[in-house]
Formats: C-alpha cells, structure tokens, sequence
C-alpha cells in the first residue's frame, strides 16, 4: 500500500464560516486534503483481469441508474413515446443529453452544497455588508494576476483595498476576495470582541443594549451549562475565537506557506488524549474512539459511547440564544464606525493582467451608472438605511388558469418625447393595462445596457436595473403595485447572448478572452455583433442560474420569457435552413451544453419558486420546448408562437388594412 495526498483545492465559495438569520455573508471555509489509500499493481498479467472487472462495475452502475430513473418516473425519451414519434437518432440524443444531464449535476454538487447554493450566488458574490463591521466583495477573473476595489470612497486607489496576497485573496477557481474594513470614529475604542457582530436591518433601532460580552457568558454558565461542564464554560469562546483571530485576523498567514502543516485526523485526536488524560471524568464526553484496522480507502473509525450520553447530547439544543445577544445594533455600529462603503458610493473593480492593468464595473454590481457625461461607467453601491429602503406592502396574485399578456417597455410608454421612468409606469401605465383586462405584464430592457437603441437586448450588466429608469427601490415599486393590481410581472430575460462593449460589459473581463464567453469565432454571434456564453463552464454556468433566481428573490419578479433561445441552442444561431427533421435538432451544430442550462434551470427555478412561469420563444420550435425535463424536454411553461408575429408583420407590410379579412384572422389564431 502507499499513501499519496490529493491536491489541495482552495475556495472562497459556496462555504462560509457565519451564517446569518436571512443570508449567508462571509468569509468561505478552506478544504483540505484527506489521505487516500491506492492499491498500485505492476504485473502485467493482472491487467486484463482489471479492465473486465472494471467494465462489470460500470455495466452494474448503469444497470442501477436505469432502475432509479425508472423508479422515479424519469424517461429521457418519454415525450416522444407519448406523442407516439419514433426517431431512433434523436432518442439516442436525448438518452445521452439526460446522462450528461446527470453527471453535469454531480459536478455541481463536488463545489455547492445543493442546486439551490449553486442557484444563490449573489448571496455571496459581489458587494455585501458582513455581521462584523465591514463590506466583503467578490468576484470573479480567473485572468488577472491582481484585483482591488477603486471608489470614490478611497481616492481611486489601486492599493488600498486590495485582495489578499496567496490563497487567501485568490482562490483556485479564480474568484477574488477582498475585505473593506469600517473606520473607527475618533475616539472610540475597538470591540472587545474581535468578532462582534452586529445587525444592521432588523434591530437597527436597539443600539447596544449596555450588556457585556462577559455577562452574556455568564449568563450563559448560569442558565444553560450544566455541573461538571465547566471544562466547556472556561474554553468553548476562547478556542474558537483565538482560532478566528490566527486565520483571519491582521497578522494571519498570507499564503500557504505561512500556514503551515495541518496535522490529520487521527494525530490531532492522540494529541488531544494526551492533553486531557489527567482531567476529571466529569470533564471529559463517555465515549472514544478506536480505529477499525481494516484499511479502508478513508480515515474511518468506530465512535463508541454511551447511550445515556448520547440522548443527552441530542436533547440538548446549541445556545445559539447568548450568542445572538452578544450583537448589537445598528445604531451601535453607526457610533462606533464610519461605513468603509457608504450607500451611494461609486466603485470599480481593478484587475491587473499579462496586458496591463484593467477597470472593469463588477460583474455582479446590482446598480450601475453605464455612461456619465462621457466618464466612465461604475458601479453604485445600494445599500438604504433600513427606515428609508422600500417595503414590500402586497402579496403575489394567485396564478391564473389563462394568461393575458401585454408586452411593454418602460422607457417608449409615455407620451412624451423623453426616456419614461419606473415612476411614471407605474402611475400612468399600470392602471391602464389592469382596465384593459390583462393579468400579466411582460417588461423589456429592465437588466442594464449601455445602448439604449438597442431597446435591452444587449445586457452589459445582468444583475442590475436600468439606471435611465429609475433605482432599484422605484423597480421594486412598480412590482408591488402590479400585483397590488393583481398583475403578473414578467422580465424578457437575454442570456442568449451579451453585449461586446468591454468598459461597461462581460467581454475581456479579466482581460482574457474566454472567461465568460467562448474563444474566437465560436464566441461572437454571427449576424449580431454580440457575445456567446460559454454554458459548459461551470463558473459561467453558475453566473447565469444565479442571475434568474436574484430577481425572483429580490424582485419579486414572477417569471422570464427566454429571448432568442434559437441564438444559444445552435452554434449557428438559428440562421440555417431547418429541412432535415430531427436530424436538424441533434447534429453537430446543436449546442448541448446550452440546452443542459435551460433544462437544469427550469428544474432549479421550479422547485425554488413553485409557481414560476417560465415562456420560451424559439423560432426553430426545439422538439419539447414545453414538455418535462424529467420526460425528455425542456420544462418550459410556455412558448411563443411566432408564426402569429409572422402573420401581422405580412399583412401590415403586404395588405392593405381595407382589404384584411378578419375571418381568416381568426381562423388562423385558432389553428395556431
């Protein structure tokens, strides 16, 4: 036998050391190796032995995957049986996009804890306020060699709130970490906590109640720790908080270096006997732990214990309680501190590259100014104070049995010659479409984009709201008030594609080429200028579910019509002719890894938000845009029926209105 370490593997993200009651902000955990035992065999006569026994576990695998797929319901061909179409080529297509569907899940779940991690980034990425007393800010560029925050909050400059040199501002999937602290005010004296929290929305009135940190602990020995405990009364802060402070306090390890070796499982154990073997037995947990000897790929032992001790130790629920009153409140924090980012702020993310230093407005920024007078575009942090920040007053209309539509564009909906506002819509356009009779609206160009001619299609910023219209606050307004109206609102999504302006945008974002979008030809749209998303990329893959599920939750928003789904599907964009029957939809110019995005993120978003609608517009009509992916298809709600658009677009164009006949109007509705 020989032992061998596996590569150690760095990440900021998903895994975070503090989680708070609404969201999960912080610092991520660090993930290091295990030793694994591996059996070399140097005798060539094994060989084939191997490789038949090799082939019996795979053949036995498969063998269990089609029974689990069948005994849930899953049949990768199952909307072609139902509708009774028999296409060899393309069944074996989906066979094999639905197994790719399968390991494209496992992968996910070798970095995220679950589908709805992967879905939440913007939980964790961008800029956000942490629990103790600073702004933490992330972001992706596996490209760059260096990256800080500008602002105007420290004079531009490249040094001053930079990212950690090493592993610790620099993770191995290329995100960049980067801490602003607050500024104590004149006078003040720092915490006496090293981690003190604080909680700045929901008791933000309170302040700091005067209580201690030292009584909330005594109060906690009082209360909650039983006689003969008092080994975990005298350690159980002091561990973890001088833990804290060596990892990421000011004079922590910079680089792996620095960090040392970190001693396994079982040594750490054998050092902790020791220390402990003279401690009474009322100090010490009844049980121990004996390694089983049996050579097993992982460190795996026996815990052996009492069972009196073990239901006492489940009954017993964590004093989560005393540590949540040791925070305090905002008004506390606003005494003590001057915010390192106050709301308002402009900031820019500055990359150095192999070509040279770079400014980029943040990828995950959700309020960005794109063009000021001609200066340079930059992102705005939003952060309200909690008495000034919008509250949601209705609830969400119920789902309607038939939906009503009317497509709208916040910026052409008044009547005169200017760029309309999310105020203005929402006062003189709402009412209007309610009195109509419709129970939805369907919202174009809300995501930013720096050309306005463009109508919205071509996104430089995918989680922020248009500037021109309004703030953030005004968008959730006009949202509240729709459904006050009993309105649905829908947003024309566009991750078909992005737009090729690199100040502002996605494109050469680290400087490199192929960060978000695919290398050379493959990576430009044909006929429209614009960039192609690269969908097999994980990191990418991760951006874009996380960008639909940021505005139903923050938003409110109650579903997407995919915009152009035909430009993502085929590497030619949809711009061939479609006479080959299926074979049209499997051959080598069908993009697999798109269409294992929309399936995957109709399975997320639906079980995230149960009453989503999702609308797929697709001019080549994809076989089961509409049908389950569990059955083969794509789990679209809905699609467009462009041949409708087609018929209007020919008679306005070809027709005298005189000479319409309604009745062949609606004889080709109802046929549609």
């Amino acid at each position: 036998m020989v032992s061998l370490s596996t590569q150690t593997t760095f990440s900021f993200y998903p895994n975070n050391l503090f989680v708070s009651d609404k969201t999960r902000l912080g610092i991520a955990g660090l993930n290091f190796p295990r030793k694994i035992k591996v059996k070399f065999t140097c005798f060539a006569a094994d060989q084939p032995r191997q490789q038949k026994q090799q082939q019996q576990q795979q053949k036995k695998k498969k063998s269990q995957s089609t029974n689990s797929d069948a005994e849930s319901g899953v049949d990768p061909v199952g909307f072609l049986t139902k509708l009774g179409i028999a296409d060899r080529i393309f069944a074996q297509f989906l066979r094999e996009r639905h197994k790719a569907l399968k390991d494209l899940k496992d992968e996910i779940l070798k970095r995220h804890f679950d589908l709805r991690d992967f879905a939440s980034g913007f939980e964790l990425l961008g800029m956000h306020r942490h629990m103790e007393h600073r702004v933490d800010f992330m972001d992706w560029g596996p490209g760059a060699r260096y990256g800080a925050i500008i602002g105007d909050f420290n004079g531009w400059s490249p040094t001053e709130n930079s990212a950690r040199e090493g592993l610790f501002g620099h993770d191995d999937y290329g995100y960049w970490f980067i801490i602003l602290e607050d500024k104590l005010r004149e006078g003040e004296e720092p915490d006496e906590l090293y981690f003190q929290q604080y909680n700045y929305v929901d008791d933000y009135d309170k302040g700091d109640s005067g209580v201690t940190a030292e009584e909330v602990f005594q109060k906690a020995n009082d209360e909650y720790w039983e006689p003969g405990e008092d080994r975990f009364i005298k350690n159980r802060y002091e561990v973890p908080a001088k833990l804290y402070e060596q990892l990421f306090g000011p004079n922590s390890p910079q680089t792996l270096e620095d960090l040392g070796d970190i001693p396994d499982a079982e040594t750490r154990y054998k050092q902790y006997k020791e220390e402990h073997k003279n401690d009474p037995p009322s100090n010490l947990p009844p049980c121990d732990i004996i390694d089983d000897g049996r050579g097993k790929p992982y460190d795996i032992y026996n815990v052996v214990t009492s069972p009196e001790w073990t239901k006492k130790f489940y009954e017993k629920s964590p004093p989560i309680p005393y540590w949540l009153e040791t925070r305090k409140g905002r008004k506390a924090w606003l005494e003590k501190y001057i915010p390192a980012v106050p709301h308002g702020s402009k900031y820019r993310l500055y990359f150095n590259t192999p070509d040279g230093p770079l400014e980029r407005v943040p990828a995950w920024a959700t309020y960005v100014q794109p063009e000021d007078e001609g200066k340079q575009a930059y992102a705005i942090h939003w952060e309200p104070s909690p008495e000034s920040a919008y509250k949601w007053k209705y609830s969400k209309p119920d789902k309607p049995k038939s939906l009503r539509i009317y497509e709208c564009h916040v910026g052409i909906s008044g009547s005169e010659a200017k760029v309309s506002s999310f105020e203005e819509f929402t006062k003189k356009v709402l009412p209007h479409v309610k009195k109509a009779g419709y129970n939805a609206i369907q919202l174009i160009g809300i995501p930013e984009h720096k050309d306005y001619y463009t109508v919205g299609y071509r996104v430089t910023n995918f989680f922020a709201v248009s500037s021109r219209y309004g703030t953030p606050d005004d968008f959730k307004r006009l949202v509240d008030e729709a459904h006050g109206l009993g309105l649905l609102v829908f947003l024309d999504i566009v991750h078909s594609y992005a737009a090729a302006d690199q100040m502002v945008g996605l494109s050469l974002f680290d400087g490199s080429n192929d960060c978000y979008f695919h290398h050379g030809k493959r990576g430009h749209h044909k006929h429209w200028g614009t960039r192609m998303f690269k969908y097999g990329d994980l990191d990418v893959f991760h951006f874009l579910i996380s960008n639909l599920n940021w505005w139903l939750t923050e938003y409110q928003v109650d579903g997407y019509q995919f915009h152009s789904l035909a430009s993502m599907m085929y590497t030619h964009n949809g711009f061939s002719p479609f006479n080959s029957g299926f074979d049209d939809y499997c051959n080598q110019y069908v993009d697999r890894d798109a269409l294992m995005y929309l399936m995957l993120a109709n399975e997320i978003l639906h079980d995230l938000h149960p009453d989503i609608i999702t609308i797929a517009e697709d001019a080549t009509y994809y076989p089961g845009l509409c049908e389950p992916v569990s059955q083969g298809g794509l789990g679209f709600d809905y699609y467009v029926n462009l041949s409708a658009t087609e018929m209007w677009v020919s008679l306005l164009d070809s027709v005298p209105d005189s000479e319409w006949s309604m009745s062949k109007v609606l004889a080709f509705k109802f046929h549609c």
